[in-house]
């Protein structure tokens, strides 16, 4: 079954067709495909890290821990979110030098 984040599902009273749809798109990118359920868990803990979700990422580790994820697997997950972030301020700094 797919999680439905308790801030989309406040849209079923407030405006019901806009729920459907976001359910709708939560539910195509999640279901089973060609990346396993934990894949696509920690994928999206990946992302939530990089916008700084912190309610998201607490959510989406719980759910990868449900999973079968270990805490190593969710250490790797970070530092990933870390090495992207990191890498713009390391191009851009490049400019202080040429």
């Amino acid at each position: 079954m797919t999680h439905i984040p308790g801030f989309v599902s406040e849209y079923s009273s407030i405006d019901q067709p806009l729920f459907e749809q976001a359910k709708k798109v939560i539910e195509m990118a999640m279901a089973p495909g060609a990346l396993d359920a934990k894949t696509k868990v920690l994928i999206v803990l990946a992302l939530d890290t990089l916008k700084g979700a912190t309610e998201g990422v607490k959510v989406l580790a719980a759910q990868a821990r449900e999973l079968g994820a270990t805490d190593q697997e969710l250490a790797e997950v970070i530092r990933l979110a870390y090495f992207v972030a990191g890498m713009d301020p390391l191009k851009t700094g490049l400019n202080a030098f040429r």
